[in-house]
């Protein structure tokens, strides 16, 4: 493809930050802008594995915390509308702001299970749930009404972690799953080529698994290819 209609179909904007850390070379930019979407690939089947691993081992928690397989939709009129939520002032903007977004978004699912005709089921309701919504139950005002029960599916967290450490790693790590779903580069320190952030998340990943369970990072060994893809990155 030649460069001026790379530039064209994929913005100046974002492709002139590809350009400067290339040294304006042109070939280098596509390359690197190449890389960077392979390193995004890489990064599929490990964001892939910790959310359903988390989806399920929360569910079977909370299973068990409430006595209910259908804690996800009798909770609605639960925890989830438990009057701490309905509103709080937040500490550094002072704005008034709603906690009722679990609740919001089971009935939003709910809503569209009905318009497609499809039975209203907890493992349906589940399944619709989004990355937020589960590392929601992290947040200190849902965390505190369910007594802390989120945190039991850690086996092993590092001595000194609890569940401010582990949101704030849930939180880096649902940022940049983010950033690859938007297409965003994950390569730069500003406009130098630095993977540095990147390699960080890749941690805080394996970490959160090998924490629920190390099997778990044995069973990705053969997945793993992020290391390796920032490596060729690199080399660019």
């Amino acid at each position: 493809m030649e460069f001026l209609n790379f530039k064209q179909y994929f913005s100046a904007s974002r492709v002139n930050r590809y350009l400067t850390a290339a040294g304006n070379s042109t070939e280098k930019a596509v390359e690197l802008y190449k890389a960077n979407l392979k390193v995004s690939q890489s990064f599929h089947p490990l964001l892939g594995i910790l959310e359903v691993v988390l989806r399920n081992r929360l569910n079977d928690i909370l299973t068990s915390y409430f006595a209910d397989p259908d804690w996800i939709t009798n909770q609605k009129t639960g925890f989830m509308s438990d009057p701490s939520l309905s509103s709080y002032t937040h500490k550094r903007t002072g704005q008034t702001k709603r906690n009722d977004f679990l609740k919001v978004v089971i009935k939003r699912a709910e809503k569209r299970l009905q318009k497609t005709g499809t039975p209203i089921t907890s493992g349906k309701i589940i399944a619709e749930q989004t990355f937020g919504f589960w590392t929601g139950l992290f947040e200190v005002h849902h965390y505190r009404l369910l007594k802390g029960k989120p945190i039991q599916i850690f086996q092993t967290l590092p001595s000194g972690f609890g569940r401010k450490e582990v949101n704030d790693e849930l939180g880096k790590i649902r940022r940049f799953r983010n950033r690859i779903n938007h297409n965003e580069p994950i390569c730069f320190n500003g406009n130098a080529v630095d993977f540095t952030e990147t390699l960080a998340v890749y941690h805080s990943i394996t970490n959160l698994l090998g924490w629920i369970d190390q099997d778990i990072v044995e069973f990705l060994f053969e997945l793993d290819e992020v290391e390796e893809t920032i490596d060729k990155a690199k080399s660019i």
